[in-house]
C-alpha cells in the first residue's frame, strides 16, 4: 500500500509566497506598466493638487489627494489583470499553471498581491507629495484611513480587469481598458467635483464603482457627499463578487 505524501502547510504557504515574489518583480520590470502606474496619478496631483492651487493646502488640496488616490490605485487592478490576464490565457500559461502542483489560487492571490502593492506604493507617493509640497493638513489617523482605503479599494478593479482578460484577446483588452478607465475616472467626479459636471453627470455617477470608493476616500478627509459609507463598501463588495464570480465562471470553461 502506497503512503500518501501531505504537503506541510510551511509548503503550500511557501508556494503563495513564491509566486506573489515572481508577480511582483514580472511586473515591476514591466516600465510600460510600472511607471505610468506609479507616476500618472501622482504627476495630475502635482499639477492640479499643488502647482495650479497654489501650494497653499486647503479643501481642493485635499480633496484631489483623495480622488487622485483612487484614480492611481484603479490603474494596478485594470491594467495589471486584465492585460496580464489575456495574454497569459492567449499564450497557454494558464493552461501550464494548472498542469503544475501549485496551489489553484496561488496565481490570482498572486496577482491581488501585486495590485494592492502597487496601490500602496501609489499612496505614499501621493500623501508624500500632499504634506510636503500641498502643506495638506490630515491627521495621522486620516491619512492612514487614506491607505487602508486604497490598498482594499483595488479589489474591485481586480475583479473587473480580472473579467476582462478573460473576455478579449491580450492585443484587444489595452484598448478596452483604456475605454473604461478613464472615462470611469472622469464621471465619477476623480478630476474634478461632480458640482462642477453637468448635473447628469452626477445622477448618473453612482453606476461607476470608482465615484463609491472615492466617496469613502472623501469621508476620510471629511469631504465626502454625505452619503453612508457602509453602503458604498457594500457596492463595492457586490462588483468585486459579480464580477470575480463571471471572471471564475469563464475561466472554468476556458
Amino acid at each position: 500500500m502506497n503512503a500518501i505524501t501531505i504537503a506541510p502547510p510551511a509548503s503550500s504557504l511557501r508556494c503563495y509566497w513564491l509566486e506573489a515574489r515572481c508577480e511582483f518583480l514580472r511586473v515591476l520590470r514591466a516600465p510600460s506598466f510600472a511607471v505610468p502606474t506609479l507616476v500618472f496619478a501622482p504627476m495630475f496631483y502635482l499639477l492640479f493638487g499643488v502647482l495650479l492651487n497654489g501650494g497653499h493646502g486647503g479643501r481642493a488640496t485635499s480633496y484631489l489627494l483623495a480622488t487622485y488616490g483612487v484614480f492611481g490605485v484603479m490603474a494596478p487592478g485594470l491594467f495589471g489583470f486584465g492585460v496580464a490576464m489575456a495574454m497569459d490565457r492567449e499564450r497557454g500559461f494558464l493552461a501550464l499553471k494548472r498542469a503544475m502542483p501549485t496551489p489553484p489560487a496561488a496565481m490570482l492571490l498572486a496577482k491581488m498581491a501585486m495590485a494592492m502593492m502597487f496601490a500602496a506604493m501609489v499612496s505614499v507617493i501621493l500623501a508624500s507629495l500632499a504634506l510636503t509640497l500641498g502643506h495638506v493638513a490630515l491627521s495621522p489617523l486620516q491619512l492612514l484611513g487614506l491607505l487602508a482605503t486604497n490598498i482594499l479599494g483595488v479589489l474591485p478593479f481586480c475583479a473587473i480587469g480580472l473579467y476582462i482578460g478573460t473576455v478579449f484577446s491580450g492585443q484587444a483588452a489595452p484598448a478596452v481598458i483604456n475605454l473604461l478607465y478613464l472615462p470611469m475616472a472622469f464621471l465619477a467626479g476623480l478630476w474634478m467635483p461632480l458640482s462642477m459636471l453637468p448635473a447628469l453627470f452626477a445622477k448618473l455617477a453612482p453606476v461607476w464603482p470608482a465615484y463609491h470608493l472615492s466617496q469613502i476616500a472623501l469621508a476620510v478627509v471629511g469631504l465626502d457627499d454625505g452619503g453612508s459609507v457602509a453602503v458604498h463598501a457594500l457596492v463595492l463588495l457586490a462588483v468585486s463578487a459579480l464580477f470575480f464570480g463571471l471572471a471564475r465562471r469563464r475561466l472554468a470553461h476556458a
